[in-house]
This record gives C-alpha cells, sequence and structure tokens, in this order.
C-alpha cells in the first residue's frame, strides 16, 4: 500500500489512544477542532455584547413600541427658549389631543386677558350738585362766568317729597356708572365724591372735563318740576360763541354721545322720555348751561326722572331701578367710545 513518509505531529496533537497511527487520528482532531470553533466564537460574541463594544449604539436600534416601559413613559424633549416667556420654538409638533390637554397657565401669555377696545379712554361723570350745597348758600350763589352770560356757581338741587336729595341721587349713580365703565377698562374721572364742603362751581366742573382730555362728559342730574311729569331727558349743547365759551367742535359728537345715551337708557330702565318737553325724544338743546357752555369735550346732561312725580320718585329711591339707570348711561357711552 502506499506509505505517506510526512513526519508524525507532535505528541501533544495526539488522541487519548497513543497506539493508533498519526493519520488515522486526523478526522478525530478535525472533528475535536470544529466542535471548538462555534463555542469559541459564541463566547467571544457574549464577551463583546457585555461589554458593549462592537455593533452599533444600542438607541440607534431601532425598538418596537412595547419596549417601553409603561412605569417610564418616553417624556417629550422641552422646546429651547426662555421658559418665562414661552419663547423658541419645539422640535416636534404636538397631536391634537396634547394641545388639548394643556390649556395655558394663568401666567402665559395665551392666558392674558386682552386689552379691551375702550382702554385708554378717558370720560369724567360729573355728579350733578353736592349735599353740602345746602350749608353754603352765600359760596353757591356767587356768580361765575359762563361765556356768554354770568351764573351761581351751583345750587342745592332738588328733593323728593319725602326729602330725598338729588345729591345724593346723582353721587349714587355716578358711583354705580363709574364700576361699569371701569369694567370695560375706561378710566374714569368723577368732578366730586362729596368729598369737599361745597361744589364744586359750574366752571370748575367743565375744566375738569377739558383738562383730563376726557373723551364724553356726563353730567348726571334728576329733575325737579311739577307732579304729573314724568321721563328722563338728555340735555344737549347749543352752538353757543361768546368769551371763554365755543361750543362749536362738540355740537356734533355730543348729539351722538346724548342720542346713544337716551336710547339705551329706555332699553334698560324701561322708562321713557320726558312727557313735558323734548317732544317725546328724550332729547333737548339748551344754551344757558355753563357745564356745556364751557366744555371743549363731548359732553351731555342727563335729567334721569322727576323727583316731584310719586311715580319718579319711587323709581329714583330704588337701588335696584338706579343700578339700572347707570347701566342704561354707561352702555351709551360705550357704544360712543366704539366699544
Amino acid at each position: 500500500m502506499p506509505y505517506d513518509d510526512s513526519p508524525p505531529p507532535p505528541e501533544s496533537a495526539s488522541s487519548s489512544n497513543p497506539d493508533r497511527p498519526w493519520f488515522a487520528r486526523r478526522p478525530l482532531l478535525a472533528v475535536s477542532v470544529a466542535a471548538l470553533a462555534p463555542a469559541t466564537l459564541a463566547g467571544w460574541v457574549l464577551v463583546q455584547v457585555m461589554s458593549g463594544d462592537g455593533g452599533p449604539a444600542p438607541e440607534a436600534r431601532p425598538q418596537p413600541a412595547s419596549a417601553v416601559s409603561p412605569q417610564q413613559p418616553q417624556q417629550p424633549q422641552k422646546p429651547p427658549g426662555d421658559a418665562k416667556s414661552g419663547t423658541g420654538q419645539a422640535t416636534a409638533s404636538a397631536s391634537p389631543s396634547q394641545e388639548a390637554a394643556a390649556p395655558a397657565s394663568p401666567g402665559s401669555p395665551q392666558a392674558a386677558a386682552p386689552q379691551g377696545l375702550l382702554a385708554g379712554k378717558v370720560v369724567v361723570i360729573d355728579p350733578g350738585h353736592n349735599v353740602g350745597n345746602f350749608q353754603h348758600g352765600a359760596e353757591i350763589d356767587k356768580q361765575v362766568d359762563i361765556g356768554t352770560n354770568r351764573k351761581e356757581c351751583d345750587t342745592t338741587g332738588t328733593t323728593t317729597n319725602s326729602g330725598y336729595k338729588e345729591a345724593d341721587f346723582t353721587l349714587d349713580v355716578s358711583r354705580r356708572l363709574r364700576t361699569a365703565l371701569e369694567a370695560r377698562g375706561v378710566k374714569v374721572v368723577l368732578t366730586h365724591q362729596a368729598d369737599r364742603p361745597f361744589g364744586p362751581c359750574i366752571d370748575e366742573r367743565a375744566r375738569i372735563g377739558n383738562e383730563a382730555k376726557a373723551d364724553a362728559v356726563v353730567s348726571v342730574h334728576a329733575d325737579g318740576t311739577a307732579a304729573g311729569n314724568r321721563g328722563f331727558h338728555v340735555i344737549l349743547p347749543a352752538k353757543v360763541k361768546g368769551g371763554a365759551a365755543d361750543t362749536s367742535a362738540i355740537v356734533g359728537p355730543s348729539r351722538e354721545l346724548g342720542e346713544r345715551i337716551a336710547g339705551n337708557f329706555t332699553r334698560t330702565t324701561g322708562s321713557a322720555p320726558a312727557n313735558y318737553l323734548g317732544g317725546g325724544t328724550g332729547l333737548v338743546v339748551r344754551d344757558d348751561l355753563g357745564g356745556l357752555n364751557l366744555s371743549t369735550r363731548p359732553k351731555v346732561f342727563i335729567e334721569c326722572g322727576n323727583m316731584r312725580d310719586a311715580n319718579d320718585a319711587a323709581l329714583l329711591m330704588d337701588p335696584q331701578w338706579r343700578q339700572k339707570a347707570a347701566q342704561g348711561i354707561a352702555n351709551g357711552i360705550i357704544g360712543f367710545l366704539g366699544g
């Protein structure tokens, strides 16, 4: 038989049976090596996985949604920018359900109440007369210049038959009116709050509105005519020019202001226009009132009712009706200002 003259392998490569010739032992050696190789490879792979070396980083490997633990939900990434001002852009858009579930906080820009159309508007409210006038007859009787004439500083105003003073009525309605206007963002100035002994005089009342650069001025009153005369009326400035008086610039806007107040006053209080003057319109034009003649701002007077008529007096003394009266006047002013 042919003879293989290759040298024998070293002793370390021999099988457990040393009697077998080396060439007969090669298949067994090959099988052993073949069996050992996969085990060695598996061990190497396990070492690489445990050490984190070799292969892509874990975050680079896509994972199914089920791999996210429900105990540790993924948190959305916060957008960059100023946390206080809310500036910065989000890196990913939120779903509609997420947006609906996250309303703006009270301090955020989205939650801030927008400025109203009337922000920056100024209204001067003039409560007619002063309860102190009754104790200061000499002072209020002094004459003041009203442009085309001279007239007393002020009067006491009228009262109901039961003694309810016009000055108390006008101050109460004026305060309610201020509250209604300020709720709409209007800056309100009162000519007085019975915080002075008497007055102010009619020329000073006009001056307060002029210096405030008021967008509208309303003087609140109640009439004191004969019983049976009922209803309200709004007094508008006539076109007057003389001395310190010149109403030419305010006649038009004052009429618009008066018409709006008259319409809203009727709707809110249910009171009808006066049945004794104004031809049922609730509007009267006068040229003898210093508070109108000396005004350079749109201005009207409103006589809310007749204190000498029992039916009107009952309304004027009713706090709930006075609230309606204030709201009706406020609605007219707001409409005039464009609110």
